[in-house]
């Protein structure tokens, strides 16, 4: 008796929990394409723009247009919803990046958070040209003539005679 009130307490327990956890979920973290009016042309263009200027955040090398991912889809949606609210591109472009970071756009602003990512690659150029200079000068500096040995090595070495 007293192992069945053990593991009927454990049942309502987790019962509760799971209850909880699912009541506390939002419905849906975005909304879904049904639930969305439909837009005009213009507005359509505009959630394409917006597309393929923001980056998917689960193959982080494609844009939301191309990517099929359910992290994707879901934000192609909230695009969707905010142009039907009728909110600016700049706005809904800082929405996502107040969500996500300067990481979501495909091209990140200029900012001092990000001159690394945009200078680097020119610094990295400029580093190997200073290197490549400074090995060609030192290899094109004056050699001391050959001794008569080493021409007599050399010779051998080529079978020239010489």
């Amino acid at each position: 008796m007293n192992a069945a009130r053990l593991l009927a307490t454990w049942l309502l327990a987790l019962a509760c929990s799971v209850g909880t956890i699912v009541a506390a979920a939002p419905a849906s973290a975005a909304p879904t394409a049904a639930a969305l009016p439909p837009l005009s042309a213009a507005d359509q263009q505009r959630a394409d723009k917006l597309a393929h200027g923001l980056r998917c955040l689960v193959c982080q090398n494609q844009t939301l247009a191309d990517s099929n991912a359910p992290l994707a889809h879901d934000m192609r949606n909230l695009i969707h919803a905010q142009l039907a609210e009728g909110r600016s591109d700049a706005q809904i472009m800082r929405f996502f990046e107040d969500r996500y970071g300067d990481f979501v756009r495909y091209d990140p602003p200029f900012k001092p958070a990000t001159w690394l990512l945009w200078l680097g690659p020119f610094a990295l150029l400029a580093l190997g040209f200073w290197v490549l200079l400074r090995t060609l000068k030192r290899r094109s500096g004056a050699r001391p003539p050959l001794t008569a040995d080493e021409r007599a090595r050399a010779a051998r070495f080529l079978d020239t005679g010489s």
